[in-house]
């Protein structure tokens, strides 16, 4: 468990009440981005989610799209073999700045702009692909998001996903339910009991494969999706 320093605490704390400045769809988040990038660090980050990542990075081909970077820890995991490129695109300048180190390591060349997914600065038909892994639970507008990603595609565009998701029991969404006022506030945005398979439906994609990942409070799954 990763604990703030009384300072960090207090600043922390000031964002919450204040709120952090918006301006474009730019956010600035920077005490959970540091927290973010020392779990990320963590046996839990190898453990866990390096495979997945791996997985489904490992499916990426062509021009790609990557939605909300974050620290970009996803950059390390495209095969040039199968990759072009990737336009990576994250609204949070406290993220961006670790994202840019990553960036520059590589193995593909990756272009980072700051924008949000509800308004992506690209034309349309553009990737081949679009890659999100923990995103659309802090999306403003999953809805609206996702219709933008579906613009950008190209016909056939594959979209893939690792998300956290709704938990089926009832009881337990009922708990995800009532946390969100505090998870959105402490984690970055972070709704995390949004139904963003149906989203993704709605927006108009056609899931090919999805599997549960497990988890009991923050089920997530992986899902693959074609732009029909």
């Amino acid at each position: 468990m990763i604990f703030f320093k009384e300072s960090e605490l207090k600043q922390f704390m000031s964002q919450i009440i204040s709120g952090d400045a918006q301006k474009s769809g730019a956010t600035h988040h920077r005490l959970f981005a540091a927290y973010y990038e020392r779990t990320s660090r963590s046996g839990s980050e190898r453990s866990y989610m390096t495979p997945l990542r791996k997985e489904i990075i490992g499916q990426a081909s062509g021009v790609v799209l990557e939605i909300g970077a974050g620290n970009g820890l996803n950059f390390a995991y495209y095969d040039p073999g199968q990759v072009e490129r990737v336009e990576a695109i994250e609204p949070d300048t406290a993220m961006l700045r670790y994202a840019r180190e990553r960036a520059a390591e590589a193995p593909v060349p990756v272009t980072l702009t700051q924008a949000p997914v509800e308004s992506l600065p690209f034309a349309d038909a553009t990737f081949d692909c679009a890659v999100a892994t923990l995103v659309f639970c802090s999306v403003t507008d999953p809805a609206g998001g996702l219709r933008e990603i579906r613009r950008v595609l190209k016909p056939d565009g594959r979209l893939l996903l690792v998300e956290h998701v709704r938990s089926q029991g009832a009881i337990t969404g009922r708990i995800q339910d009532m946390l969100v006022p505090f998870t959105i506030r402490l984690a970055g945005n972070c709704h995390w009991n949004r139904n963003t398979e149906r989203t993704v439906v709605d927006a108009g994609f056609q899931i090919e494969y999805r599997r549960d990942l497990g988890g009991w409070m923050v089920p997530m799954v992986m899902v693959q999706a074609i732009h029909k």
